[in-house]
């Protein structure tokens, strides 16, 4: 298995610091969120991960990051700081990185990343998610794990993680319609884009998190552009489960939207709770 983590976009929800700062390298507490993606990713076994960012600040950040600095690891060793470089150490012995930067052809979207990765992804399955969100989790886990997991029991070709939330609310969000199974298992019929209306009193929203077989490479090879010029991952994604199961998984995680400064903060705010850290200002 190998996966692929999108890092495009150029963050126009947080700009002005979004000129400098790339998305994924939006701090939740003391990391990125792209290394919260990273290592999920290693944990559901794929050790070769992709990522195809934007040429400019987004690739120089993300790269800058995850290229090993032999000289600073050295200062903080020299200083018994070991423990605070740890975590970029034990990145580097975990997994390799590729990077396939966007070309400036005029295209963009959300596919991109998948079709620009067909000679890294090979004949292997591949993991394709976000970089920008967050799947908090409170016990140790990891729900791409899980969704490799799933996949395998369920034995059907590709999986997509699944977060719920109030039929209500289902107009704001990718909504996966299931298909049920004699054996129990959700399986996806299609995927609604923000639907106008919505009847069920929850509804399963897609969350950038798809595990899939070497084979549906073909899909988002032949993907065409959609109405507003973006080659969606999603259109590749439906047109797979027309021809194949594809098993809808609910995580288990508390998901959050990190590519905006209100769920960005509310993801800091939950990891810290998470951690016991005390949020209370500090008496003047």
């Amino acid at each position: 298995m190998k996966a692929i983590i999108a890092v495009g976009g150029i963050g126009s929800r947080f700009f002005p610091i979004g000129k400098s700062v790339s998305k994924a390298m939006m701090p939740i507490l003391n990391r990125p969120v792209v290394a919260y993606a990273i290592a999920d990713c290693i944990a559901a076994g794929a050790h070769e991960i992709a990522f195809a960012p934007t040429p400019g600040e987004t690739s120089r950040q993300v790269q800058h990051y995850l290229t090993e600095d032999h000289d600073l690891k050295a200062f903080f060793t020299a200083r018994g700081w070991d423990a605070k470089y740890a975590p970029l150490a034990d990145l580097h012995h975990q997994a390799e990185f590729t990077f396939l930067e966007q070309p400036r052809d005029g295209r963009y979207g959300t596919a991109l990343p998948v079709m620009l990765a067909a000679e890294f992804i090979a004949d292997d399955d591949f993991l394709l998610t976000a970089s920008d969100d967050l799947l908090l989790r409170t016990d140790a886990g990891s729900d791409l794990a899980d969704l490799a997991a799933a996949r395998a029991a369920a034995a059907t070709p590709g999986a997509l993680a699944a977060a719920t939330v109030p039929g209500a609310d289902a107009h704001r969000y990718g909504v996966l319609k299931p298909r049920p199974t004699t054996h129990g298992h959700q399986l996806l019929d299609q995927l609604v884009e923000k639907p106008d209306t919505y009847d069920q009193p929850t509804a399963y929203i897609n969350i950038s998190r798809t595990l899939l077989p070497a084979s549906a490479l073909d899909y988002f090879l032949k993907l065409k552009p959609a109405a507003n010029g973006e080659y969606q991952a999603t259109d590749a994604i439906d047109a797979f489960a027309r021809d194949h199961d594809v098993l809808i998984h609910q995580v288990t995680g508390q998901y959050h939207d990190c590519g905006s400064p209100a769920g960005w903060l509310a993801a800091n705010n939950s990891a810290a709770q998470a951690q016991g850290l005390n949020l209370a200002p500090t008496p003047q």
